[in-house]
C-alpha cells in the first residue's frame, strides 16, 4: 500500500475525538487524507472491515508485510484487572488490547496519543480508576504508562501526545502531514509531548472576553458576558491550546459557547478538586491565575483596571447581553 499508513484503534473512551475528527473543515477529512497522501488502513467507525480482516489486517502489520506509519490510539489504555488488559479485549483476538498497542508501538515509525485520555489518562482515569486505566506514555503528569518514559518510536519520537478533549481535528491532521512530509522532529514537542504548534499559544489568545478580562470585569453566572477568570473557573490563563484562534467548525469555542475552559489538554483536567464552573480563592484571590504572572503583579494590576473599567464593560459584564453599546465618536464640527 502506498501513501502514509495510518491506524486507528480505540480503547477507553468515549469515541469524542473521532467525531471531532470528522468535523475537519477546508478540506473535509477524506479529501485532506487523499491530498496529503495518507492512507488510512483502519478505523473502528470509519471502516468497513471489521473482526476476521482487521485480525489479517494487523497480523500483516506485525509481520512487515504491510508498512505502518503512525499508529494512532484513541482512549486510555485499559490495564485492568490487576495488570492483566482483560477489560479489553480487542473483538476477534481473544487478545488485550493493551497488548496489541505494544506490539504495533514498536513497528510504527510513529505511536501519536489522540486526545487526553490517550495520553493521559483523561476522564476514564479519574476517581478510583478501578479500570487501572493510563495513557500510553504518561500516567497523568507523570512520565510512563504503558510504554516506559524512555521509550521512543522507530524513528526515535516518544507517543506525541495529541492532548485535548476532545482535540481540534486540526491538531491531529497537522500532525500527521507534517509527520509524512518528514517536517515533525523532538523540537516540535513540548515539556509534554504535544506539539507545539497548538500548545505555544494559550486559549486566552483571541478570547472573545479579553477586554472584559484587561479590566477585571467579571462574569457572575453563567449567562453573563464578563471575563469567567475571576468567579466561574476558567483557565484560559493557563491553558496551552490555540482554540480561540482556530474555532471548532469555523467558529467555536468553550469561551464562545459561554463555558469556562477547563485546561482540558493538560494532565489531570478531569479532577480540579472544585466544581469546574468555581474558581477557588484564597484570600479572595483567585488561585486560577496566569503561569507567568506573580501573584503582587496580578493583584495591583487587578486593582488598578478595576477602578479604570469603563461603566460599559462594568455593566455588561454582570448581563446576558449588551446593555450599554459603545459610544460613536460625535464627528460633528469635523472636516
Amino acid at each position: 500500500m502506498s501513501g502514509f499508513n495510518v491506524l486507528w484503534l480505540q480503547s477507553g473512551g468515549c469515541g469524542g475525538c473521532s467525531m471531532s475528527l470528522l468535523n475537519a473543515q477546508s478540506p473535509d477529512l477524506i479529501s485532506l487524507f487523499e491530498q496529503s497522501g495518507i492512507n488510512l488502513l483502519w478505523h473502528p467507525s470509519l471502516s468497513e472491515q471489521s473482526a476476521d480482516e482487521v485480525s489479517t489486517l494487523l497480523q500483516a502489520i506485525l509481520d512487515g508485510d504491510i508498512a505502518l506509519h503512525a499508529l494512532c490510539l484513541e482512549g486510555s489504555v485499559m490495564r485492568g484487572p490487576a495488570g492483566t488488559g482483560r477489560f479489553h479485549i480487542m473483538a476477534g483476538t481473544g487478545k488485550p488490547m493493551m497488548h496489541w498497542l505494544r506490539e504495533l508501538a514498536d513497528v510504527a515509525d510513529y505511536t501519536l496519543a489522540i486526545g487526553s485520555c490517550a495520553a493521559f489518562g483523561g476522564i476514564t482515569a479519574a476517581g478510583d480508576n478501578p479500570g487501572e486505566a493510563c495513557g500510553l506514555q504518561f500516567n497523568g503528569a507523570v512520565a510512563g504508562g504503558l510504554l516506559d518514559e524512555h521509550w521512543l518510536s522507530r524513528q526515535g519520537l516518544p507517543v506525541i501526545n495529541v492532548a485535548g478533549c476532545p482535540t481540534h481535528p486540526d491538531w491531529v491532521t497537522e500532525t500527521l502531514i507534517s509527520l509524512a512530509m518528514q517536517e515533525f522532529d523532538q523540537t516540535s514537542l513540548d515539556n509534554l509531548n504535544r506539539p507545539r504548534f497548538y500548545t505555544d499559544n494559550l486559549v486566552h489568545h483571541g478570547c472573545p472576553r479579553n477586554e472584559y478580562y484587561e479590566y477585571k470585569a467579571s462574569a457572575v453566572v453563567p449567562s453573563d458576558l464578563g471575563c469567567m477568570m475571576e468567579n466561574m473557573g476558567c483557565l484560559g490563563t493557563q491553558a496551552q491550546a490555540d482554540c480561540n484562534i482556530r474555532p471548532w467548525n469555523g467558529s467555536g469555542s468553550c469561551l464562545k459557547g459561554g463555558y469556562a475552559c477547563i485546561n482540558c489538554t493538560a494532565p489531570g483536567f478531569e479532577e480540579p478538586g472544585h466544581p469546574f464552573t468555581e474558581t477557588p480563592k484564597v484570600a479572595g484571590i483567585p488561585v486560577g491565575l496566569p503561569t507567568d504572572m506573580p501573584k503582587a503583579w496580578f493583584v495591583a494590576l487587578a486593582s488598578l483596571a478595576k477602578a479604570a473599567t469603563p461603566a460599559r464593560l462594568r455593566e455588561n459584564a454582570i448581563a446576558d447581553h449588551i446593555v450599554v453599546p459603545p459610544e460613536s465618536k460625535d464627528k460633528r464640527g469635523q472636516s
